[in-house]
């Protein structure tokens, strides 16, 4: 660095006025559009980015690591099975035994872990985003409509963006916010028992933990459900802080989409 160098309050905001836009234009066009940054979305993230594939993250809020963020009621530790103590320790976690079959490991250093990997993986998140609509074309989804999430809660009638997108991965947890765009706005079915979002049901982590990663798959053209709005989508129960289920849905929701794409 050169002595007595002056900085420049305008090179400053140059320099990320222009790196900014040229990673958003970079991905107006991607081959996967995760909307969530939570547990199941950076880790689908990371396998879909390590596989080569241009993917996007948007998240509403500022912070990323959706519920895992805070661990269980703010005491910021997690629960995880055996399973997914392999998956986080593949991402440098260290985790704890804490009895046979119930492993611990600090929430922020798990949430900051994965995200640190899906960037070195290649892909990219956007935060204080939303996704107000979706673009379909012939019954598939095809793509996001964004708008910055303050624009969103302060009611301004600000027209959004769009974003193209051959898969689209909701994993916006409980309120499952792309699927009820599309049940709102659209004439296409989800692949549940009714043909609708059957609802988030009470606390059963034993039970939660296994429809999370069963109910994780596409539930319409273009569109896979992972994480807690995989059990939102389809009746099941939330788990609470044991994000096991949560972690493995959202490798499989990569796998899925990695393995419809060479059958392609």
């Amino acid at each position: 660095m050169e002595e007595n160098m002056e900085l420049s309050e305008r090179t400053i905001t140059r320099a990320i006025v222009e790196r900014f836009f040229q990673k958003f234009l970079e991905h107006t066009a991607v081959d996967v559009a995760i909307v969530g940054a939570g547990p199941s979305g950076l880790v689908a993230a990371t396998y879909l980015a390590r596989a080569g594939r241009k993917v996007a993250v948007f998240e509403r809020k500022l912070s990323i690591g959706g519920g895992m963020w805070g661990g269980g009621m703010m005491f910021n530790e997690i629960v995880v099975q055996e399973e997914a103590r392999a998956l986080l320790e593949e991402f440098g976690v260290r985790t704890v035994e804490y009895e046979q079959g119930y492993y611990t490991a600090d929430a922020i250093e798990s949430v900051t872990a994965i995200c640190a990997r899906a960037m070195k993986e290649g892909a990219k998140i956007f935060n204080c985003m939303t996704v107000e609509d979706v673009v379909i074309r012939e019954g598939r989804v095809t793509g996001l409509v964004i708008t910055w999430s303050p624009v969103e809660m302060t009611g301004l009638h600000v027209d959004p963006l769009t974003i193209m997108s051959k898969s689209v991965i909701d994993c916006t947890g409980h309120d499952t916010e792309v699927l009820r765009v599309i049940e709102r706005k659209a004439d296409i079915h989800f692949d549940t028992p009714t043909g609708k979002i059957m609802g988030e049901r009470s606390m059963w982590a034993e039970i939660a933990e296994k429809k999370t990663l069963e109910n994780t798959r596409e539930i319409c053209p273009g569109v896979y459900v992972a994480g807690m709005s995989a059990n939102a989508a389809f009746g099941g129960p939330r788990m609470g802080p044991i994000f096991g289920g949560m972690l493995l849905s959202g490798r499989k929701a990569a796998e899925m989409i990695l393995k419809e794409k060479e059958q392609d």
